[in-house]
């Protein structure tokens, strides 16, 4: 288990267009067409990660708290030719057993990932309605075993800063997880 932190992007930099097959139904995914009065949450996770394993319940809590208050999307932009548990097939099946309520995109060129500076599973990136970046990061401090609650602590604050217009001042730590798997070039 590779221990990578996420790319600690400047803040206000804009939410980069995002163009992507949804593996849950299928269709093509355009950034364009999500709600622009929201803040926008994505998040840069995979099928077999084992830091993204352990905070699949909190992502679920999380969508389903801030369903309809923000847009949520999440990427896979793993090499599926050499971590196959990544494919499309078996993102469509995870996103249905853990009834995600949000799509669950594939990045197959690994372009949407580059443009986010994406370094790791789980990443996250939240941009407020005007999408400039309000947060990265991690969700909270929990790792697979250290004994942490997950309580996704750091993710919220940052969504409730923004839902109230606040300014959020704590520190904005690194996510930590498997790097993102890249193709050979």
């Amino acid at each position: 288990m590779a221990r990578t932190p996420s790319n600690m992007i400047e803040l206000g930099s804009d939410l980069p267009n995002i163009n992507l097959i949804n593996t849950i139904n299928n269709e093509l995914f355009d950034s364009e067409a999500l709600n622009l009065n929201l803040g926008t949450l994505v998040m840069f996770i995979c099928n077999h990660c084992p830091f993204v394993v352990h905070v699949l319940d909190e992502i679920s809590s999380i969508s389903d708290t801030y369903k309809g208050k923000i847009n949520i999307v999440a990427i896979s932009s793993n090499d599926v030719d050499n971590y196959p548990q990544d494919s499309p097939e078996m993102m469509k099946k995870l996103a249905s057993n853990r009834k995600f309520n949000f799509p669950y995109l594939y990045d197959e060129t690994q372009n949407v990932a580059r443009l986010f500076d994406a370094a790791c599973t789980p990443d996250f990136f939240l941009y407020d309605e005007e999408k400039k970046l309000v947060y990265r990061g991690q969700l909270d401090d929990s790792r697979p075993g250290n004994d942490l609650e997950t309580t996704g602590s750091d993710l919220r604050n940052a969504i409730d800063c923004m839902l109230k217009n606040i300014k959020n001042i704590s520190i904005q730590k690194p996510s930590i997880g498997c790097n993102i798997k890249w193709k050979n070039s």
